[in-house]
């Protein structure tokens, strides 16, 4: 597993220091700089190259009405991504980064016309999952499949040259699966963490936490301990497939920015199982699914944005990007005070 390079940090911790500016005047900004430097090749690191990956799976939990949405919106949704019409598409174009979609588990028929939009990846390895009240979301074998995939991703990422990594969720009643992992992995109760999702009433909501509650259950009870024990038990095959690109990106060296709350529920899987992965995490934003708070602070994480967003599919991460590439270009093209020969205080 890579780590940090803090000597890296160090260094453009000095070269900040250096630049025409009171000494942390530009806030975090700075931090970010010195964030990415260490996790470059350089004190003070080019453009990045951002690679957006949106991991796509249908949920049996959809059966007990936990969705304001039916499951073929999934299916429907990955047409959506590869004709170019999602928000996605809209902000990846935006900001310059790449877009594909892994079709790794949806259940419903769909037709996805080439358009302008992500390139598709169909390796599913169900057709959705298990009904998690009443019985495990995936097999053993499926969780590590759904999880390959992901890590994959990531390898393919290294290959193609990408120096920062965004995944991106689609899937009809993920926050349910998300919630449920949260709950298992914090032992925070389902109450604090259950949100509306897709937009459900309030009624729906305390429904959608007995559902919650009864997988728990059930989970604990089939003998869930680790954490990809809890990611078989009641996961996603997306959410499998994110836990291994965030551990294909940590292996491979390239920073993550995590985007919305399914995708920080995978990161919690993902270092849960190998710590190491949290050094090479950011977070784009907390968005309003309720307990996104929670799951960033049990990875120690604090967002960049908070604007009130619950749509997934990375664009939060998106929206973020040309906060960072401004960072970035602060630290590598500001003068010093040598170079513009003004003064430094004493």
């Amino acid at each position: 597993m890579s780590t940090p390079n803090q000597a890296l940090a160090i260094a453009a911790l000095n070269h900040q220091s250096n630049l025409t500016k009171p000494q942390g005047s530009l806030g975090k900004l700075e931090e970010l700089a010195v964030w990415f430097a260490a996790r470059s090749n350089s004190a003070i690191p080019g453009r990045l190259q951002p690679a957006i990956v949106v991991f796509a799976a249908d949920h049996g939990v959809v059966a007990e009405g936990v969705s304001a949405f039916p499951k073929e919106v999934t299916g429907q949704m990955v047409a959506n991504f590869v004709g170019g019409g999602a928000a996605i598409n809209v902000l990846a174009r935006e900001v310059g980064a790449s877009l594909s979609v892994v079709d790794v588990g949806v259940a419903s028929s769909y037709t996805a016309v080439t358009g302008c939009g992500a390139q598709l990846f169909r390796v599913p390895v169900r057709a959705g999952t298990g009904n998690l009240r009443i019985e495990p979301a995936m097999s053993e074998q499926e969780c590590h499949k759904a999880w390959s995939i992901g890590l994959g991703s990531a390898q393919e990422g290294l290959i193609r040259g990408k120096t920062l990594l965004i995944g991106g969720e689609m899937g009809i009643a993920n926050t349910t699966s998300a919630a449920a992992l949260i709950c298992a992995l914090t032992d925070i109760e389902p109450e604090e963490i259950v949100g509306l999702g897709t937009g459900i009433s309030a009624a729906s909501r305390e429904h959608k936490v007995q559902v919650v509650k009864d997988s728990l259950v059930r989970a604990r009870a089939a003998g869930a301990v680790s954490a990809k024990d809890w990611l078989m038990q009641v996961g996603g095959l997306e959410i499998a497939a994110l836990a291994g690109f965030y551990t294909g990106a940590a292996e491979a060296g390239i920073p993550v920015l995590l985007d919305g709350f399914i995708t920080t529920a995978a990161a919690l899987v993902a270092v849960k199982n190998q710590p190491q992965v949290a050094d090479w995490l950011l977070a784009s934003h907390v968005s309003d699914e309720k307990g996104h708070r929670h799951a960033l602070a049990a990875l120690q994480l604090e967002p960049l944005l908070a604007l009130g967003l619950r749509l997934g599919e990375a664009s939060g991460a998106a929206l973020t990007l040309p906060l960072i590439q401004s960072a970035l270009a602060l630290h590598r093209e500001m003068a010093t005070f040598s170079s513009a020969g003004i003064a430094n205080k004493e």
